[in-house]
């Protein structure tokens, strides 16, 4: 199946199921919001690196997480009862970003999350799109994660630790607040042991594309979620 070239003059992309093996779609196009918007209702993501043109992913089966169902273990109710850490939302958006861009990978040379993709995500927040969580020990910031609200969907982009458990912490926190907010799905990209074992799990493409359609129905929200745990 060829791999398509995104028109930068057109905000189109072919089916999501039309992706390669692999789970690449398309070459090209920009980081308009309006792309990116129609990008992530369709289940696509860039995901490239500083210098290459930009690449579009959809990834089947998908790890998916849903808000209700998240594991928290005993170790990380002790942290709840002890209040070691502090979580607010949509404080520090990019410094988020930025942490996750830094953060070392294990396995992972560079980074996708370059100068330009923090740019229009900067932008998606300031429109209410977008929303970072952050983790704080005292007064430092040692952990969080970032995503874009899509109706009842989150689509969790990246995250970051500095100190153990700091980012599973934030993802138990939005994931209770998004069970307040009605969102039935986080959408988790790519599978990791880390997100499998706070309860994500696979699900086939068809059951995939066919929540993404219903999501279709159900409005953007755009708003700050500015709130403290």
């Amino acid at each position: 199946m060829p791999v398509f070239h995104i028109p930068e003059d057109e905000i189109i992309f072919p089916h999501p199921s039309q992706a390669e093996p692999d789970g690449l779609l398309g070459i090209g196009g920009d980081l308009k919001i309006s792309r990116l918007l129609l990008a992530y209702q369709n289940g696509i993501f860039p995901w490239y690196s500083e210098g290459e043109p930009i690449m579009w992913w959809c990834l089947t089966p998908r790890l998916i997480l849903r808000p209700q169902q998240v594991v928290i273990s005993k170790s990380m109710r002790s942290l709840f009862r002890r209040s070691f850490f502090r979580v607010s939302f949509d404080t520090h958006f990019k410094e988020v970003m930025i942490a996750c861009q830094n953060i070392p990978r294990v396995g992972q040379e560079g980074t996708w999350i370059h100068a330009n993709l923090i740019s229009a995500f900067c932008e998606l927040h300031d429109k209410g799109l977008a929303h970072s969580v952050e983790v704080w020990h005292k007064e430092e910031l040692v952990g969080g994660l970032y995503g874009l609200a899509i109706g009842k969907m989150f689509c969790g982009e990246s995250m970051f630790a500095k100190i153990g458990n700091a980012s599973k912490f934030g993802l138990i926190c939005l994931s209770q607040l998004l069970v307040q907010k009605g969102f039935e799905l986080i959408d988790c990209q790519q599978e990791t042991p880390h997100l499998k074992s706070m309860g994500a799990e696979l699900m086939n493409a068809e059951d995939f594309f066919n929540f993404l359609e219903e999501n279709k129905a159900n409005d953007f929200q755009p708003a700050k979620w500015n709130s403290v745990i």
